[in-house]
């Protein structure tokens, strides 16, 4: 259970971040204006919030896992919101990172 709670952390949290970058991003550079940087403050500050309620007391492990989950969550979000086409060096960087997540996060310590 504290497995399965830690990933529907992690994709929330990423939501939340890449959400609240996308929304900033569109704000500025697609000029559509104050509310969406707003909004996407408000996201990125839930992130924040959502990263502190992993099972993991560590910080810093915490934040190094989610840096391969966010490498993964941003391709997947150009593809679901942009139309981005990931081609397959993109996808084997994303599937390295994920591994990485995985030996930080959940490799057996004493």
């Amino acid at each position: 259970m504290t497995v399965l709670r830690s990933l529907v952390l992690f994709v929330l949290a990423a939501v939340a971040e890449i959400g609240g970058a996308w929304l900033i991003w569109q704000g500025v550079r697609e000029h559509r204006g104050a509310a969406w940087i707003g909004a996407g403050v408000v996201a990125l500050g839930l992130y924040g919030f959502v990263a502190t309620l992993q099972p993991d007391a560590h910080f810093g492990r915490i934040l190094a896992a989610y840096g391969g989950v966010f490498v993964a969550g941003s391709l997947a979000w150009g593809m679901l919101v942009d139309g981005y086409r990931p081609d397959r060096y993109d996808l084997a960087g994303a599937l390295i990172c994920l591994a990485g997540v995985a030996v930080i996060m959940y490799a057996p310590r004493s």
